[in-house]
């Protein structure tokens, strides 16, 4: 071994590297490395001559040796990890679990903006003292129009605003509800009704101070309308109520919703049938590069429709005007989510896209409350 030769190290390391590439498994390359790195290997044998050598021969074999040693070892390395990849490709491909993988990733899910945002606004409401109350999705003409001051022919009770079901046996067409003031008529007239069994609250006298979240329906489609939506309403009802009651309660929910100290706000005259006098509510910002920036600006954004329950709604109600009054407001719950989280276009908010909801939803475990406080 004192003196061997470059060349058969070089027909030893071809050979072993010949066998190294034909190696079909991981079983036959192991007993390849066991041939030539092991205790008795071939390489472990030179290895061990170096003692007996020269120190003259121990500086030229000593590389060459080590050198053979160290690139064996490096292509049987390789070669396992090919061998493994290949065997787990063969695994997967005919189809057998292999408990020792790592899971596949978990999707997570999100919470739509809408339902953020009505929580948010919830979260508020509740905080100034108002009671959640819910009514059908589903309704008839007099909770929907009838009840809300809607003459026989208005134009919101044609179908190109309304969707209505066919006429049932009585003759009577259901309709979806196209706002949540029909929970309002539904509050009042219990509020006022007999005691029964099956209310309990029945009965007693006002004050109201409720809100009524929910799916409103309608027949318009295009960036800031779509078919089905989302409302929160409003109602109190107490004597000695005014409009300056109303003003104060929708500063002060849009200031914090908004996360804001304060906010500055406009009442436009407007019309509807319910509320009397009524207004449209704008808040002043800031309109650039598709966003809108509340509370900073010399713009004004309308967001909220209100006014004073009209006396014909309240006696409609079994409330009698002379005695009771108060106020109405209506949120448009898709809107505000748009505006405070910069969604271009409402439609979005329904295409059932999850790219689209990765991008914009919420953690399941996100506080509803905005960060400041009422003032």
């Amino acid at each position: 071994m004192n003196d061997l030769a470059t060349h058969d190290l070089a027909n030893l390391e071809a050979d072993l590297a010949a066998r190294i590439a034909a190696a079909p498994d991981t079983t036959s390359l192991e007993a390849v490395r066991v041939e030539a790195l092991g205790k008795t290997g071939t390489i472990s044998a030179l290895l061990k001559t170096l003692g007996s050598m020269s120190p003259d021969e121990r500086r030229t074999q000593g590389p060459l040796i080590n050198g053979l040693r160290d690139r064996v070892a490096t292509a049987i390395a390789k070669r396992r990890q090919a061998l493994e990849d290949a065997e787990l490709d063969a695994r997967l491909a005919a189809g057998r679990l292999d408990l020792t993988l790592p899971g596949p990733p978990r999707r997570r899910g999100a919470v739509h903006p809408t339902m953020q945002v009505m929580d948010e606004m919830i979260a508020v409401f509740a905080e100034m003292g108002f009671s959640l109350a819910e009514g059908p999705d589903i309704e008839d003409d007099f909770h929907n129009f009838t009840a809300l001051n809607f003459p026989p022919r208005h134009p919101a009770r044609e179908m190109h605003d309304t969707f209505f079901f066919n006429r049932g046996p009585d003759g009577e067409r259901k309709l979806l509800r196209t706002h949540t003031s029909p929970v309002q008529v539904r509050t009042m007239q219990k509020t006022n009704a007999p005691p029964t069994a099956s209310w309990i609250t029945a009965g007693r006298e006002p004050p109201i101070c409720i809100i009524s979240p929910g799916r409103t329906y309608r027949c318009d489609s295009d960036a800031t309308h779509t078919p089905m939506f989302h409302q929160i309403e409003g109602l109190v009802i107490d004597r000695a109520i005014h409009m300056g009651h109303l003003k104060w309660t929708l500063d002060a929910f849009i200031a914090r919703f908004f996360e804001l100290p304060s906010v500055v706000t406009r009442f436009r005259p407007h019309h509807f049938p319910f509320t009397e006098p009524s207004a449209e509510m704008d808040v002043q910002c800031e309109v650039s590069g598709g966003e809108v920036k509340i509370g900073q600006g010399e713009q004004w954004s309308e967001i909220v429709g209100c006014g004073m329950v009209h006396p014909k709604v309240l006696a409609n109600c079994g409330l009698d005007p002379d005695e009771w009054q108060g106020f109405a407001f209506g949120f448009g719950v898709d809107r505000l989510a748009r505006l405070k989280y910069g969604m271009p276009d409402l439609r979005d908010m329904f295409a059932s896209d999850v790219r689209w909801l990765a991008h914009y939803g919420f953690s399941a475990f996100a506080d509803p409350n905005p960060a400041s406080g009422l003032s």
